[in-house]
């Protein structure tokens, strides 16, 4: 007898181990599948506060809303791809009309105007670039491989866009739909505080999205003049990326002042460095560094303690961790994910101390 219930005990836990190894395979071949769903929750999360407007303060019917509310996505989106339709125009001309020799003389005087101010500053840039053996390592071969990835994925760009816009469309109509699907797995008893958490969730994860959007917007703005003012070509183009860029914590804003740098420089290519070239990078740059100190000591605290009701120092931390254990994705993740966890565990873990400490202002 024992010997059967042994026997009945390993061959069960042989089935778990088989099940959960298939299903973590078939997560992993529809993992596509999985980031449309993510995207298209957060676009709903986004639209969510809109469709909402539309109904209660201008009686629209749901589903005009949704409809209403999409076109407005889709539109912000061809304006988007729009800014970038002159910029890609100008490059193709410029690069039909291109001087090679020119271009390589501007570069190289550059490069000369450099070496020649830092070495006037007992600098040298030579032997310090060749002692990093940076140069060693640039693999100019990764330029076709990358150029017919960036083909190829024009299509499973279509695929996706088109995936994420139909899900968004239900998951905004249905508002329901995602939240029933949950319900199934859960089980009997708890369904009236698993909507509950479901609900505040939204909420939360809706105002700080939204909080996402007016934090870019207001680098969005300070780039764009700071870039303006100084006449740098392709300024509003170059403040959107450098702003889009911030969506990734701490990596994203070294990013885009090194692209920043780039681009303000490059846009001056010919000119003198010490008279033209330096003092508008560094011009461009102070404005670099104005914009993050408002980021940093006004924007994303405000939107930390009023969108996901969380300390800075607290999301500082939980960002930090999920960045050494997951990469920039976990870093990007971080916030909705560390909210989400706060409400479940505030409403089904509200009796421990740690629990009532970490979500008293939820």
């Amino acid at each position: 007898m024992n010997s059967k219930i042994i026997a009945n005990g390993i061959l069960r836990a042989l089935a778990i181990i088989i099940g959960i190894a298939l299903l973590l395979y078939f997560l992993y071949k529809i993992q596509s599948v999985i980031v449309y769903i993510a995207v298209a929750a957060v676009i709903s999360l986004v639209g969510r506060p809109i469709v909402l407007f539309l109904r209660r303060r201008l009686k629209f019917k749901n589903t005009f809303a949704v409809i209403v509310t999409m076109v407005l996505f889709v539109g912000l989106f061809i304006g988007l791809i729009g800014l970038f339709i002159p910029l890609i125009a100008e490059q193709g001309q410029n690069l039909a009309l291109l001087d090679i020799e020119q271009l390589q003389y501007n570069i190289q005087d550059l490069y000369n105007q450099v070496v020649a101010y830092f070495e006037f500053n007992n600098i040298d840039v030579e032997q310090s670039i060749k002692d990093s053996g940076l140069l060693s390592k640039l693999d100019f071969a990764y330029i076709p491989e990358f150029l017919n990835n960036f083909v190829s994925g024009l299509g499973s760009f279509s695929i996706g866009l088109f995936s994420v816009l139909f899900i968004s469309f239900f998951f905004l109509k249905d508002s329901l739909l995602f939240e029933n699907g949950i319900l199934t797995f859960v089980p009997n008893g708890n369904e009236s505080r698993t909507k509950r958490s479901i609900s505040t969730i939204k909420d939360l994860l809706s105002r700080y999205f939204v909080g996402l959007i007016f934090q870019i917007l207001i680098l969005f703005v300070i780039y764009t003049i700071v870039l303006l003012l100084f006449g740098i070509k392709n300024a509003v183009v170059i403040a959107f990326l450098c702003a889009l860029l911030n969506l990734v914590p701490y990596v994203g804003p070294l990013i885009s002042g090194f692209l920043m740098l780039l681009l303000s420089m490059s846009s001056n290519l010919g000119a003198s460095f010490s008279e033209v070239i330096l003092p508008k990078t560094t011009y461009v740059m102070i404005g670099f560094i104005i914009a993050q100190l408002v980021d940093n000591f006004f924007s994303q605290p405000f939107i930390f303690s009023k969108s996901v009701k969380s300390h800075p120092l607290e999301i500082f931390l939980v960002i930090i961790i999920a960045g050494i254990l997951f990469g920039i994705v976990g870093m990007i993740v971080a916030v909705p994910s560390y909210t989400a966890i706060k409400v479940i565990l505030k409403e089904f873990l509200s009796e421990y101390k740690l629990v009532k400490n970490l979500t008293k202002d939820l």
